[in-house]
């Protein structure tokens, strides 16, 4: 039986991580860190309300012997100011990576990145800049498992305001793009499906690209 510990857990893609990890008969604990009340409830589960990401001092206990760990923090390019970006982009990850690294030797961690994330951290597009700085200091804290998830576009499983223009057209086009460019897209549910799996059992390699992905899930 296995305790994981997830932020995140209320997003698009976090939410069908936790719910995989409720729904798991190997799971005894999940312990999801949120900014307000997420209205689940589950034997299981431990919601903390916990307001800054950046610093996980007082959640301590709660990181302690976890055997998996799941970030799913993110935010869309143009959303928020460019610093407020790489803040929740980077140093939330880094926090979390560095508590779970702190709490447990054995777990294994898994991050929702982003295709196009730059390992390099040299280029001049934000997002990918920002995701291939979270990714390399998440890979330099050495944990014992680390999968790093990198999907291209995500359909929404779940009806929702899209962001903008790009992802409300994007969405009208999925019918098309799911069979005409497999390898570029790939559902909420198929993500967080894969990531949870990523935790709990592994993944062939570190980095996972979007086909990847899908491959991973489909055992292939």
């Amino acid at each position: 039986m296995k305790k994981v510990i997830i932020a995140g857990g209320t997003g698009m893609v976090g939410g069908v991580v936790l719910q995989a990890c409720l729904d798991s008969a190997e799971v005894e604990k999940v312990t999801s860190i949120v900014r307000k009340p997420s209205g689940v409830q589950h034997t299981k589960l431990n919601e903390i309300i916990h307001p800054d990401f950046t610093d996980y001092t007082n959640l301590t206990a709660h990181f302690k012997d976890v055997d998996a760990a799941y970030f799913c923090i993110g935010v869309y390019t143009g959303q928020v100011p460019d610093a407020q970006f790489k803040m929740i982009t980077v140093d939330f990850a880094a926090a979390f990576g560095d508590a779970v690294k702190n709490g447990s030797d054995r777990a294994t961690f898994c991050l929702l990145s982003g295709a196009g994330a730059d390992s390099e951290e040299k280029s001049r597009v934000a997002f990918a800049k920002y995701k291939g700085m979270a990714e390399n200091y998440l890979i330099r804290l050495g944990f014992a498992g680390l999968h790093i998830f990198r999907p291209a576009y995500i359909y929404p499983v779940e009806p929702r305001n899209e962001p903008n223009l790009m992802y409300r057209i994007s969405r009208k086009l999925y019918p098309l793009l799911k069979n005409i460019y497999s390898a570029g897209v790939i559902t909420s549910e198929e993500l967080g499906q894969a990531i949870f799996k990523g935790g709990m059992y592994g993944a062939p390699k570190t980095i996972l690209e979007n086909v990847e992905i899908k491959q991973f899930l489909a055992g292939k």
